[in-house]
């Protein structure tokens, strides 16, 4: 890796080699940088304040080697990236307003990109992951990490069930708690419809009964005007000597046609009076029938009365008129219907629900069973790793257990019991401790010490190092709290590891350092920064010293020297 202007790093080049590599220095030299640098070339949380101070931007730049058909690199070119002779070059340049930009084999990539390409390539492992292990979730993740697709095959299972069940009890959890006001609604809407439907209105029936009453509220005078009419046009038959207007229209029509044979315009004339005379006594008629048929009924009239207020009544409530009134029982009948079929759904929601909740009890237990045969195995692993590192009487337990509900409660049955569960299952998973025979098991945040702790992390990250290997893994100070025999166990676990991955770790413990395959020195110059000359292979003499230094702060103690050499010995020869 090439780093420029981050943090303290001026401008720095780090050489990881195969097998083992230890980077050392003093306190605040810079040894962080080159995890935080791995980092942002993994697609790490760009913090713009990590920019040197002074600096436009920070560039982290890295070779990384892979195969042809490594899922790394397929993915990469995929992406358009092309290999450099068997490696990928990823480039990460952040800038100190915060921007921050991303390349692959000489192509601009999203910053997604280097975190999906880091999962095939480096396990970067640091104390902030081993707070995280002291979680009870955590663990449960990484139990299921390590127990692979015996796990994750029945959790795939699980989760889309788990997901299918939270939106059937939130549309039925929408629907009960607006129940009442919908059945509020409904009883409205049915009275309205009860009453429009005893009513019977019939369409214009409203405005036919309107003019009825208007005549038959006028009946007397309605027939007088009529008399009156019928009196002027055809005579009246009490007074024989009275003159109509018939009589009058027939006597002229009389004496155009005597003399309409000698005068074409006369005859047109007498041929429209003649006409007049036939509509007026039509007229005559109609007003005769009309008068003897108009009858002041004042039982009709009630009744008109007495229809029209039930109408009114129905108007007043539901629309304007009628027609509006009809049309509101229409949409009102629709919308029942609706409110109706909402007790449908609910109880088929709630059939859905009981039946997904029976699938995921039955999902839990095959993850309980699946989870259960690979805590043993992973305890084992783990407790093996452990006599390993200077704790041979050391066990780790994994317990599983389920927290039972009331049966009411919105819980699953799993073996027969109502129990609490989550997107994950209904199995709470934590990690045990019985440090020396005789001692009760206890969770590791409170059974272990803090350099028995960083063992049973390291531990814990070697297992998953050999069910989920990837061809880099860098460790961050996983040795702190470690110390005497045991920081020399944990030297030697970690060059085995190397012997079939490349393994970074960066640390203050010279019997780490002394089983690295290579060691770097991270230091500072005068001016408080870390140049391409601050990072350096240390060699022979070189290593002791740093070695000394890291021993009993002396380089030239010879005694720490004596020390270094002896334990650059005992790793050379493993004894």
């Amino acid at each position: 890796m090439r780093i420029r202007s981050l943090g303290v790093i001026d401008d720095a080049v780090v050489e990881l080699s195969p097998g083992f590599t230890a980077v050392t220095g003093e306190t605040g030299a810079g040894k962080t940088m080159v995890v935080t640098s791995l980092g942002l070339l993994l697609g790490g949380r760009a913090d713009p304040a990590l920019v040197r101070i002074g600096a436009k931007s920070a560039v982290v730049e890295g070779r990384i080697g892979v195969g042809p058909r490594a899922p790394a690199a397929v993915r990469a070119e995929e992406a358009g990236a092309e290999l450099d002779d068997g490696a990928l070059l990823i480039s990460r340049t952040l800038s100190a307003e915060g921007r921050s930009r991303a390349h692959v084999g000489g192509r601009s990539v999203p910053v997604g990109l280097l975190a999906e390409l880091a999962d095939d390539l480096v396990a970067v492992h640091g104390q902030t992951d081993q707070q995280g292990l002291l979680r009870p979730a955590r663990q449960r993740q990484a139990l299921d990490r390590y127990a692979g697709d015996t796990v994750a095959v029945p959790l795939a299972k699980y989760t889309a069930a788990h997901r299918r069940l939270r939106g059937v009890a939130a549309e039925l959890d929408e629907l009960t708690t607006q129940a009442r006001e919908r059945a509020q609604e409904a009883d409205l809407l049915r009275f309205g419809l009860d009453e429009i439907a005893e009513a019977e209105p019939q369409p214009g029936e409203d405005t036919d009964l309107a003019a009825e009453a208007e005549r038959l509220g006028h009946a007397e005078a309605l027939a007088s005007a009529a008399s009156a009419a019928h009196a002027a046009l055809a005579g009246n038959p009490e007074d024989p000597e009275g003159v109509d207007a018939t009589t009058l229209v027939a006597g002229a029509h009389r004496a155009l046609e005597a003399v309409r044979s000698h005068d074409q315009e006369l005859s047109a004339l007498a041929e429209r009076l003649g006409e007049i005379g036939i509509l007026m006594a039509d007229v005559a008629g109609e007003l005769a029938s009309y008068a003897d048929g108009l009858d002041a009924d004042p039982l009709r009239l009630a009744a008109v009365e007495e229809r029209r207020a039930a109408l009114n009544h129905l108007t007043r409530k539901y629309g304007q008129d009628i027609a509006a009134v009809l049309a509101w029982s229409e949409e009102s009948a629709a919308r029942l219907a609706e409110l109706d079929g909402d007790d449908d759904r609910i109880g088929e929601l709630a059939a859905e629900r009981d039946a997904l909740r029976a699938e995921l009890g039955e999902l839990a237990q095959t993850l309980t069973d699946a989870r259960t045969a690979s805590a043993k195995r992973f305890a084992d692993a783990v407790t093996a790793e452990l006599a390993e590192l200077a704790m041979p009487h050391a066990r780790v337990t994994v317990e599983i257990r389920q927290t039972e509900v009331a049966e009411d409660a919105d819980g699953i049955e799993v073996g027969g019991r109502t129990v609490a569960y989550g997107p994950a299952g209904a199995d709470e998973v934590e990690l045990l401790l019985a440090p020396h025979p005789g001692a009760p098991p206890r969770p590791i945040a409170k059974g272990a010490s803090g350099g028995e702790l960083s063992r049973v992390m390291l531990a814990v990250e070697v297992v998953f190092a050999g069910s989920d290997p990837v061809p880099t893994y860098l460790f961050d100070e996983v040795d702190a709290g470690v110390g005497g025999k045991a920081a020399v166990e944990v030297g030697r676990r970690l060059a085995r590891l190397a012997k079939s991955a490349q393994v970074v770790v960066v640390t203050h413990l010279p019997q780490v350092a002394a089983f690295a395959d290579r060691q770097l020195l991270v230091a500072k110059t005068n001016d408080g920064s870390v140049t391409r000359s601050g990072v350096t292979v240390l060699e022979g003499e070189e290593r002791v010293r740093e070695l000394s230094r890291m021993l009993a702060g002396q380089e030239d103690s010879e005694t720490a020297r004596a020390h270094a050499e002896e334990l650059l010995e005992t790793a050379r020869t493993g004894s």
